[in-house]
């Protein structure tokens, strides 16, 4: 990975085990894509950013492609996505202790949507 521009320290811990693990989740600066740099075709200005796990049992070193370099590190910082895929045999922490994936239907999503949206939702 090129240059680091944001790191998150988290814990892993396998389900049902108490014992948990440091990792590191680094994100790379955003760059633009060269043509013919990639196996697919790519526009001008297209871009790119790293998403790498340190210290996680499963390897996730990837790059995120987006349609500018703005997109590339918004699809890169998306964290919890990536954690998501794993969540069936991990259990993720913060360094406090607390779950970095709460239930998403529970009572901190409630609490959380009211002070993001305060507002009735109207689609």
């Amino acid at each position: 990975m090129s240059e680091i521009i944001a790191e998150r320290r988290l814990y892993w811990a396998q389900k049902g085990e108490s014992s948990r693990t440091e990792f590191f989740v680094r994100i790379g600066a955003p760059f633009v894509v060269a043509p013919g740099s990639v196996d697919f075709p790519v526009s001008e200005g297209t871009g790119a950013c790293s998403v790498e796990f340190a210290g996680f049992p499963v390897d996730v070193n990837d790059t995120v492609y987006g349609a500018d370099t703005v997109q590339a590190l918004q699809l890169a910082t998306d964290v919890d996505s990536i954690l998501k895929r794993f969540s069936d045999r991990y259990d993720i922490y913060f360094p406090t202790g607390e779950p970095d994936l709460p239930d998403f239907f529970g009572p901190l999503s409630s609490r959380v949507w009211s002070v993001v949206m305060p507002f009735p939702a109207k689609i």
